[in-house]
């Protein structure tokens, strides 16, 4: 039983091989070997996960429906989809999107809900879009921003992954928005924010 390195040597060596041999050697010769019990290694939990993004119902009405709902819910977040996500296995959870992310500005979300601003929606001139009612699905009203995020990661017990618009803010921005997740609540002023709004430790976003 040849090992890893010995069977890529192997390899090498037979294609350099075939690259010289004659075309009907080549073709007469050729074999593939699939080796069904050899490891290669463990595959990272980060690379399988779920994506929520602010696109017809995922987030309003879908995981959020607000504390004053009567849907049960832990802070505003629908306690069912809590309990069915907790039984699945554990990935990350990318938010905010997809093609909402490219024009999602993070400082949108953060502080009280009531003074928060309502954006046009990426997508709002799409043809489609047009015939639909006005709401979230046209106007983001940014009632569920990065702390809801967090709070609803953790409440799952998965880890949070951050979409950053790159598209029409500075790099800047993002290591901005990680700062106001994971700096102490008396470190910065960011920090501080994050504490106002309740939740003084840490996200811990990596």
């Amino acid at each position: 039983m040849l090992d890893r390195r010995e069977l890529l040597w192997a390899g090498l060596a037979a294609a350099a091989a075939a690259a010289f041999a004659p075309r009907q050697a080549r073709a007469a010769s050729s074999r593939i070997d699939v080796l069904l019990e050899e490891p290669i290694g463990a595959i990272t939990a980060d690379l399988y996960g779920h994506f929520v993004e602010h696109l017809g119902g995922v987030v309003y009405d879908g995981v959020w429906v607000g504390e004053g709902s009567k849907v049960p819910n832990e802070g505003g977040i629908r306690r069912a989809l809590v309990e069915h996500m907790r039984r699945l296995p554990r990935g990350a959870i990318r938010w905010p999107g997809g093609c909402f992310a490219d024009s999602y500005d993070w400082r949108d979300g953060v502080g009280p809900r009531t003074s928060r601003p309502t954006r046009p929606n990426f997508w709002i001139d799409e043809r489609g879009m047009q015939k639909r009612p006005d709401g979230p699905a046209k106007h983001e009203p940014n009632q569920f921003g990065t702390n809801e995020f967090l709070r609803f990661c953790r409440q799952v017990g998965a880890p949070p992954y951050l979409a950053a618009n790159l598209r029409s803010l500075p790099a800047p921005n993002f290591q901005q928005w990680v700062e106001y997740c994971n700096a102490p609540a008396s470190g910065s002023t960011l920090g501080t924010q994050r504490a106002a709004a309740g939740d003084r430790e840490p996200f811990g976003v990596r």
